[in-house]
């Protein structure tokens, strides 16, 4: 008997021992994240980001690809932080997609860390780069930084790949909060490239 109360004292110790040193999982949107913990972009596939579209269908979405290693996505992670939230009154939702491989994840959590987003990051699940870029766009190359501005209905209004001014993104944004509303007809048009 007291072999047993001994085995039930030592598994509870290493249960707690266990739960003090794993990672808690807590809720990936902004803001719900705990403080000193970093941010854990979920993993999505093709169909993941489908459903992200879906998910948002009825407001306007701006959906923006980033990577860790693309100097032009770090100088434009700022800016995109403070257009979510000067725009965020008016309906606008903002996406964040890492393109960054699992063995970036650690510069990938120290990233968003550093700046701390409003909006919701997912990573892409490593594989089938090709499948998932043609499910974005067919006429996307997967360069990056890359925006792509959805209207209510879900449609692709107008997307910005490379390197864009502030200004750029104000009128694209603009034109998107301006758009259609639900039900009605978007023309659709494509790149400033």
């Amino acid at each position: 008997m007291k072999r047993n109360l001994h085995l039930v004292g030592v598994s509870a110790l290493l249960l707690v021992f266990g739960a003090a040193t794993s990672l808690p999982a807590w809720p990936r949107q902004a803001g719900a994240k705990p403080k000193g913990l970093p941010l854990e972009p979920a993993l999505i596939d093709l169909q993941g980001y489908r459903d992200i579209l879906a998910r948002y269908r009825g407001k306007p979405l701006l959906v923006n690809f980033w990577a860790t290693w693309c100097e032009p996505c770090r100088q434009e992670y700022p800016m995109l932080i403070e257009l979510a939230r000067k725009y965020a009154p008016e309906g606008l939702v903002v996406v964040g997609v890492s393109l960054d491989d699992d063995g970036e994840i650690t510069l990938v959590r120290r990233f968003l860390e550093k700046y701390s987003p409003v909006f919701p990051n997912y990573r892409k699940r490593p594989g089938n780069e090709e499948a998932f870029i043609n499910g974005v766009q067919p006429k996307w190359t997967g360069a990056i930084p890359a925006t792509f501005f959805y209207d209510r209905n879900g449609r692709e209004l107008r997307r910005l790949v490379g390197e864009y001014r502030r200004e750029a993104f104000e009128k694209a944004i603009g034109a998107l909060l301006n758009s259609s509303p639900k039900g009605s007809p978007v023309a659709k048009s494509g790149s400033n490239h």
